[in-house]
């Protein structure tokens, strides 16, 4: 696992609300620029598309991501990358804490 808290960020108060409310997420921003979300995923099965590359850093749970056809495996400790302008699907199996970082 990465650095446990941000220094100098701002944390949006209005969630982001996704699969009606099962994914959630409230926007960071540090100081020196980074975007992220922190979030959480219940159990279920849930297509995502990405804007900006994403790294993801899985901190609680268990989930297997499919990126053009490859499914893998994550769980606390894992980080992964989608590729910016990608549609990838997120198979949760137990409830997954987690950070994305955007780049």
């Amino acid at each position: 696992m990465t650095d446990e808290h941000f220094e100098d960020a701002r944390i949006g108060k209005r969630a982001n609300v996704y699969f009606d409310g099962k994914v959630t997420s409230r926007d960071v921003e540090t100081d020196d620029g980074q975007r992220k979300t922190l979030g959480i995923m219940l159990p279920g099965e849930y297509t995502f598309e990405t804007d900006d590359e994403e790294e993801i850093e899985i901190l609680a749970g268990e989930l297997t991501v499919d990126v053009d056809g490859e499914p893998t495996r994550y769980e606390a400790g894992d980080v992964f990358t989608v590729p910016p302008d990608t549609a990838f699907d997120l198979d949760v199996e137990s409830v997954v804490d987690y950070c994305c970082t955007y780049h």
